[in-house]
């Protein structure tokens, strides 16, 4: 994933340029979701980016992570726990080692915080 330099800097976040970040093929249930991202800031206990995925159902293992939608649909399935509906506006926390079925509706777009 590409990174911003480490100086100060501003960014229309709706707008920004990112970078494909493929998924593994093995997460993919079913459609063609693409991801791309822009990490912001980084450092060895975590980061901040921009994360962006087209429609399909897709899987993953979190991180602990806090996030704001900016833009799009989704609903995320917590492995016994549970169901998200996100949209605009919305913040998520999940927690490391959730197992998720990422269903987007919509391209969605979020700013996320995470941490190892």
């Amino acid at each position: 994933m590409t990174s911003i330099p480490p100086t100060a800097f501003a960014l229309h976040v709706p707008s920004a340029e990112l970078v494909p970040d493929p998924l593994d093929p093995a997460q993919i249930v079913s459609g063609s979701p693409e991801v791309s991202a822009l990490v912001l800031t980084g450092s060895a206990t975590g980061e901040s980016g921009i994360w962006q995925i087209t429609p399909g159902v897709a899987t993953d293992v979190e991180a602990d992570e806090v996030f704001v939608v900016l833009s799009g649909r989704a609903t995320v399935v917590v492995d016994g726990g549970p169901v998200l509906e996100l949209g605009p506006g919305d913040c998520g926390v999940l927690r490391a080692g959730d197992r998720t079925t990422w269903t987007v509706h919509e391209t969605l777009r979020k700013l996320y915080t995470v941490t190892y």
